[in-house]
């Protein structure tokens, strides 16, 4: 193995310890006013009736989906015209936890006008998939197993926010959102553009 390639394994590896230590971290930094988490019904009834595109995505709630950075670029790049909001989260994370029912309320909110994904990382399908069924949200996570997907946004913690507005411009938001008011409020101002 040459020396470039064994640099760059480290540097990943040092950028997912650091992704993990700081989101770990931000547990105890600050507190979330999270929602009362929805039930899989009051989610199904509160996003029926969406576009297609936006119906597409909700058909496959709370799922883990595989095919890493390749399928969730795939999967942005077919969402075009729609904004997209993409959260990076891990049931490890505390902080994520925390803001996992303000991510499905406002996704509910906006089933209609905004497409949601998730992004779980390095996090192991089970706990991953326990966690989702306490709060079940109305859009899919694709897996990162071993943090590639975080990383190639930049991320420096986790969790974190990409939103891309309708032509695919993207503004990347770091850490946890503490309330429904501020999420709404980027959602509005970087996906929506209003």
């Amino acid at each position: 193995m040459s020396i470039n390639r064994r640099a760059l394994i480290a540097v990943a590896a040092v950028a997912v310890v650091a992704i993990v230590a700081i989101g770990l971290l931000q547990s105890d930094s600050q507190s979330t006013s999270s929602p009362t988490p929805l039930t899989s019904e009051q989610v199904r009834e509160r996003v029926a009736g969406a576009p297609a595109a936006l119906a597409a995505v909700h058909a496959q709630g709370n799922e883990l989906l595989g095919g890493g950075k390749a399928a969730l670029d795939a999967r942005i790049k077919g969402l075009r015209g729609h904004p997209v909001v993409v959260n990076v989260w891990g049931s490890w994370c505390d902080p994520c936890r925390a803001e996992f029912p303000i991510f499905q309320h406002v996704a509910v909110e906006h089933a209609r006008d905004v497409a949601f994904l998730g992004v779980d990382t390095l996090d192991p399908a089970g706990k991953a998939k326990r966690f989702l069924a306490t709060v079940p949200v109305p859009y899919p996570s694709y897996q990162d197993l071993k943090g590639t997907i975080a990383h190639s946004y930049g991320l420096q913690v986790t969790p974190g926010t990409i939103f891309y507005d309708r032509r695919g411009r993207q503004f990347l938001h770091q850490g946890p959102y503490h309330s429904k008011a501020d999420l709404e409020a980027d959602v509005r101002k970087y996906a929506l553009g209003v």
